[in-house]
């Protein structure tokens, strides 16, 4: 059996319309790669900079946290030669109040006054230390 020449021609024409489609699609199909591929360049872009932006949060948290252990121990610090300050201020006040009380006794009864003898103050040892103390630091 032949095949008659206009079915032939016909067949060969609609094989390269066929053909001619998918050339299009392919090249349709290649630039549509080629937008994929150049996006995830960018997203390896951004991921390299994200692990870069990461890696500098970490490096300023570990300071910060170096930074606040030192402001804690110099906090420490300060705070016990305050508690050693008052300390020395409520005997220092705790030794006022009796040198006061001494003092009005003494101004109501002039006799006694008269009759104790001369002896340095208790506080007066305390504000030797406390100059002491001052001039170390």
């Amino acid at each position: 059996m032949t095949i008659p020449a206009n079915l032939t021609l016909y067949l060969e024409i609609a094989l390269e319309v066929l053909l001619a489609f998918t050339l299009g699609y392919c090249v349709l199909l290649e630039r549509r790669l080629a937008a994929v591929r150049k996006g995830q360049e960018g997203l390896s872009r951004t991921i390299g900079e994200l692990n870069m932006a990461i890696a500098g949060a970490g490096a300023s948290l570990r300071a910060l946290k170096s930074a606040a252990g030192e402001a804690a121990q110099t906090l420490d610090e300060r705070l016990k030669r305050a508690r050693l300050h008052i300390d020395e201020l409520s005997v220092l006040t705790a030794s006022g109040d009796r040198i006061a009380a001494r003092m009005e006794s003494a101004a109501a009864t002039p006799r006694v006054a008269r009759e104790i003898p001369d002896m340095p103050l208790p506080s007066s040892s305390i504000m030797s230390r406390l100059r002491a103390e001052s001039l170390a630091q």
